[in-house]
């Protein structure tokens, strides 16, 4: 029975995969379980075995990925006392799994709103708990004054779920370093030595986290990274505004034909 079990569950995964691939690619309303069919090589039957329909297909690609994400931070986390540790650990957590499910980051950014109903609410209820714990570990690391959380948490993550726009997992800046990057970016700042200062009410925290260490990464990269941050905080989900961003940035960087880091 177990060896049942495992089968139908490996068997699931493939399809999950493979439909959060078509997803990505087609996106979600332009995708049939005809689609779906073909590309596992399942029959229309033989995939109604394992969802009930293709909404479902999208539920449990999108709770699947919540919950191994949450579970896997949540032990990561669960010895760790030190703010920037947690922050540290949070980020490259994040990166590290979506970095290795690039579809899936994909249908769940620009799908979160198709799913309807109940299911809607089940996925929710992860991902705000997901959120909240992410503003829980910025709230250990700063204080807040200056600067409000609930920006600081949606920046963070237009930080992290848009690389999927421009990193590639296989070029030489690997996960590890573009956890640390994108860490010492979003505690530090571009440039820290900067004069700028958030003209609310009270100034911001003299504290500054402990330096991490410089990656080795080179200044391309980094510029790189620094860029795409940026453009993904601005932009949030508007494919217009992307379009706009990527033909001004061609035209003032001539030189770029793609923004993969390879």
């Amino acid at each position: 029975m177990a060896t049942e079990f495992s089968r139908y569950d490996q068997k699931l995964e493939f399809i999950l995969r493979s439909a959060a691939q078509i997803f990505a690619d087609k996106s979600y309303h332009s995708t049939s379980m005809r689609d779906i069919a073909r590309a596992t090589n399942v029959s229309l039957a033989g995939l109604y075995h394992y969802c009930k329909s293709k909404e479902e297909l999208l539920f449990l690609i999108q709770d699947n990925c919540f919950g191994r994400v949450l579970e896997r931070l949540e032990e990561r986390l669960s010895d760790v006392r030190d703010p920037i540790e947690k922050l540290r650990i949070f980020i490259e957590n994040h990166l590290s799994f979506f970095a290795a499910n690039m579809a899936e980051m994909k249908v769940l950014s620009h799908e979160s709103q198709s799913l309807q109903g109940d299911l809607r609410q089940h996925v929710s209820g992860k991902k705000d708990k997901y959120t909240k714990l992410a503003t829980r570990i910025l709230r250990e690391v700063h204080d807040g004054s200056g600067v409000n959380l609930t920006v600081a948490t949606y920046a963070l993550f237009g930080m992290m779920n848009w690389i999927y726009n421009w990193y590639d997992p296989k070029g030489r800046l690997k996960v590890h370093d573009l956890a640390q990057n994108l860490t010492q970016l979003f505690l530090e700042g571009f440039a820290p030595g900067s004069s700028f200062e958030v003209s609310e009410g009270s100034s911001p925290a003299t504290r500054k986290p402990e330096r991490l260490a410089r990656s080795k990464s080179s200044a391309r990269e980094t510029y790189s990274i620094v860029t795409f941050s940026i453009f993904t905080s601005l932009i949030g989900r508007s494919f217009l505004s992307v379009a706009l961003v990527a033909i001004a940035f061609t035209i003032s960087c001539p030189s770029v034909t793609r923004p993969k880091i390879v």
